[in-house]
């Protein structure tokens, strides 16, 4: 059979060229659709607390989200782009609780054609923030989030109501009867009285500025407390106010910290132990002075670094004590370790180190960076004061003391570093690393209810000890 012309081969290879062009078109059509619509939901969490609420989607590409806001009912609406309604999103619904004090419940459903709506029905007014966020450690992207009270609770007047409820029935009496309704409509209100007495002026020492004078409700004919003396520390029978003790347990939420062998989250050890020390501390009195214990995060939420440290301000704490488990690459390292801030460099390569690794939190936790003002941040970071330093090796120093008396040390001094969490001008403020999470031993210790116990027992006597040796300053009433 003779060869076909050389028209005749174009001719007959001319359907076959159309047809691969057109399925190469849908190739790249199709190709185009997935690179928009590619990303897979892999996990969706909600983390439910008085201060704030978050919503996070987790996926294994970037997402695009609109968001609206309505304020009447108040509700957040977020449209994602390039996804469809999975299981994983529909799944959001039920995991909002009815207790949760921000979400009243969340709606989700196929908006358009590539595009998923979420519907965030809201308990009361409130800020929302929506961002994202890069992969880091062992997540990949995030969408998140963050919807805060428009009207957010004072946590000082708050401390000093609890004060008050836990002041006003007899001691005698296990179940106190409210007040006569006489005394609740008497003209002088308590509560005003303690606030307003919330004085900002200078400390009267040249140690650390400690907070103003605020009296547990003292009768309307007591004397105010008497001003401390220039110089001189004021003896017990001056300070007449609650004396605030800051605990932040580390971590929480979005990021669990770190992670023993056998599973333990840190997160989850130093909340315990913080909720341990805090009953400790609420009932204890310090020369007649009572204590009352602040926890910068009470639940399973992520708290960023600074807001820790601006938290710890705003009630106007006496000190500030951060509780860690620590955590090293292989598990031979074991110990407890009390950290004060250093504002040169760190006292050992190894407290750099973890100084380091306990900074990047805010990456892992997850914090908008576009709703800080970064010169303000980085002011309060940068301020440090030799008195602060100093009475921070001081109250380490007894912590480290008490804890050597449960277990065993890594190191016998408070070393130092730049921890982001201690930089707070104007309180005394340690980082207690309990033991080495990573090491199996230590590990099962910290996951003990007696051990835990026996962790919040040391560092309530270390604290009594340092306001034995270190008065909290009384403060002028007058602003």
């Amino acid at each position: 059979m003779n060869e076909p012309t050389l028209p005749d081969r174009h001719a007959a290879s001319q359907p076959s060229r159309r047809a691969v062009l057109r399925a190469s078109s849908l190739v790249l059509l199709l190709g185009a659709q997935q690179i928009a619509r590619g990303a897979t939901i892999v996990a969706v969490r909600v983390w439910p607390a008085p201060e704030y609420s978050r919503v996070t989607i987790e996926s294994d590409g970037a997402l695009v989200a609109k968001q609206f806001f309505v304020t009447s009912p108040p509700r957040l609406a977020v449209d994602i782009e390039g996804i469809d309604l999975s299981p994983e999103l529909r799944e959001l619904v039920a995991k909002v609780k009815p207790d949760d004090p921000n979400i009243a419940g969340i709606r989700v459903g196929q908006n358009a054609p590539g595009v998923v709506r979420l519907v965030v029905d809201l308990k009361q007014p409130a800020m929302p923030q929506v961002f994202t966020l890069p992969p880091v450690a062992a997540y990949r992207h995030r969408l998140v989030f963050d919807l805060y009270p428009a009207a957010p609770v004072d946590p000082l007047e708050a401390l000093i109501a609890e004060r008050l409820r836990d002041a006003s029935g007899p001691a005698a009496t296990p179940a106190p009867s409210p007040a006569p309704a006489t005394a609740r409509a008497a003209e002088h209100d308590p509560l005003g009285d303690l606030i307003a007495q919330r004085a900002n002026g200078p400390a009267q020492s040249g140690t650390t500025a400690q907070p103003p004078v605020v009296a547990a409700a003292p009768a309307p004919s007591a004397a105010p407390a008497a001003p401390s003396r220039p110089g001189n520390r004021p003896t017990a029978t001056e300070t007449d106010r609650i004396i605030i003790v800051a605990l932040d347990p580390g971590h929480g939420g979005e990021d669990p910290g770190a992670i023993g062998p056998s599973g333990t989250r840190e997160k989850d050890v130093v909340l315990r132990v913080a909720h341990l020390l805090r009953d400790r501390i609420n009932a204890t009195t310090v020369g007649g002075n009572p204590m009352r214990a602040y926890l910068t995060r009470d639940g399973d939420y992520f708290v960023p670094l600074g807001t820790r440290v601006q938290k710890a301000r705003r009630v106007q704490a006496d000190l500030f004590v951060s509780i860690h488990a620590d955590a090293f690459t292989t598990p031979e390292a074991r110990g407890a370790s009390v950290f004060a801030l250093s504002q040169g460099g760190a006292s050992s390569t190894a407290a750099r180190w973890l100084a380091n690794k306990e900074n990047q939190a805010d990456l892992v936790g997850g914090i908008n960076v576009q709703s800080k003002d970064q010169h303000v941040q980085r002011a309060l970071l940068d301020m440090s004061t030799t008195a602060q330093i100093n009475d921070s090796l001081k109250l380490g120093t007894v912590l480290l003391g008490e804890i050597g008396n449960v277990g065993k040390l890594h190191k016998p001094r408070v070393e130092q570093a730049g921890f982001a969490v201690l930089k707070a001008p104007d309180i005394p403020s340690v980082l207690v690393e309990t033991a080495f999470i990573s090491n199996p031993e230590e590990e099962k210790r910290l996951r003990s209810s007696a051990y835990q116990e026996q962790l919040a027992d040391a560092l309530m006597r270390g604290i009594t000890r340092y306001f034995a040796k270190n008065p909290p300053l009384a403060r002028s009433r007058s602003v």
